[in-house]
């Protein structure tokens, strides 16, 4: 069995994701945030050492704890989607300069591109590129469970969908990207978003105002 912990930093309330199988001593990182001290502490006191750290997509809210998650387990590669390498490091890019600070990631180790499947922690990860939220975000999903996971960082969320008027944003292809790559896994599919609670690809498929069955 596979285990899934939040932790929500503020103050963008972002969601990183925990991700371990039971009885075995390593996990891996979605997104670490803003507070990697948090995420830090949970590891610590459940025994688990930091196999990956693992990026959506590389806006500042989504990266920021990953120098701290590098600094504490430097061995832990950082993975991200090929179009998304240099928002790790240039604050104009990830947009923290925006917002009047200047947040870096160490460089990516690894770069991952859609339809690739990798493992960390002893846990495949299936890439799915849905562009349209940043222009490389890539989705992970994890078919060993049932009903599967994603961990979808700013692409789907319970009745809405990532913002799409960030530099390199389109609405369109988002909409199209999740149509492609999200609505034929199965309704009960489970999404762990960036923020917000987590849902299921058929309850989005059929009420999510934006791309649902009515949108």
């Amino acid at each position: 069995m596979l285990q899934i912990h939040t932790v929500e930093s503020m103050p963008f309330a972002e969601n990183s994701y925990i991700v371990w199988r039971t009885g075995h001593p390593d996990a891996f990182v979605i997104d670490p945030g803003f507070e990697p001290h948090l995420i830090l502490d949970f590891l610590k006191s459940n025994d688990l050492t930091l196999a990956a750290i693992v990026n959506t997509h590389g806006h500042v809210d989504h990266i920021a704890g990953n120098a701290a998650m590098k600094e504490a387990f430097p061995a832990a590669p950082i993975i991200i989607g090929e179009g998304e390498a240099d928002f790790l490091t240039d604050a104009e890019i990830n947009m923290s300069a925006k917002y009047g600070f200047e947040v870096l990631s160490p460089p990516a180790d690894r770069l991952v591109k859609d339809g690739e499947t990798f493992a960390v922690a002893g846990i495949e990860l299936d890439v799915r590129e849905i562009p349209g939220h940043s222009p490389g975000h890539v989705v992970y999903v994890i078919h060993e469970m049932d009903p599967k996971w994603v961990l979808g960082g700013d692409v789907l969320f319970e009745g809405s969908v990532g913002r799409t008027d960030f530099p390199g944003g389109s609405f369109a292809t988002l909409k199209a990207g999740i149509v492609a790559k999200l609505w034929p896994l199965p309704d009960d599919t489970q999404v762990f978003p960036g923020h917000g609670p987590p849902t299921t690809t058929g309850r989005e498929k059929r009420m999510n105002p934006f791309v649902g069955a009515d949108a």
